[in-house]
């Protein structure tokens, strides 16, 4: 049964994306600053940290699912944040060998990999030509903004869901030793 739970809280989380922005003060939308919320993001770094061991790819390939499903319910162009989320949780991935998972690690994984993904995402963008967005100004309307916006996001769930994933992790692999 707990392992309905992870696809069903990313796709609660997918699903509250799309109502993130009206969550905000109504002052915070008139400026010039552009939000985007990468909960499914920041949920997925969670499941790098806490959930897979070194030797389990269990958030990659919900990185490629939901990254894919971001795609089809939020963007026009199909497989833009489904490579950026899954190329982006490898990479955190491949870090969290170096790294001990704590609170400090987790803001620090995780805003790199805001920062990676939403780049990777506008490199797409311009080169397909959705955007013409100059660089300084998409540093300072749109990077920096969503990526504080996400990591405040992440600092509010880490007490919830960093030790929750950890036992859930022992849990799957005891199941999986018994069989």
């Amino acid at each position: 049964m707990k392992r309905v739970y992870l696809p069903l809280i990313l796709s609660l989380v997918l699903a509250l994306e799309g109502v993130a922005l009206e969550l905000l003060p109504s002052n915070l939308l008139r400026t010039d600053l552009l939000i985007v919320p990468h909960w499914v993001l920041v949920i997925l770094v969670f499941l790098t940290i806490f959930y897979d061991y070194d030797s389990t790819y269990y958030s990659v390939m919900y990185a490629l699912i939901f990254g894919l499903l971001v795609d089809i319910v939020y963007t026009d162009v199909l497989g833009v944040y489904m490579f950026s989320y899954a190329l982006t949780i490898y990479a955190i991935h491949s870090m969290k060998k170096l790294l001990h998972g704590n609170i400090f690690v987790t803001v620090l994984l995780g805003a790199g990999g805001l920062v990676l993904s939403d780049i990777m995402i506008y490199l797409i963008y311009m080169i397909v030509g959705l955007t013409d967005t100059v660089w300084v100004d998409y540093l300072s309307s749109r990077l920096l903004p969503t990526v504080l916006s996400n990591l405040l996001f992440l600092l509010v769930l880490y007490p919830i869901l960093a030790k929750r994933l950890m036992n859930w992790r022992k849990e799957h692999i005891n199941k999986d030793s018994m069989l």
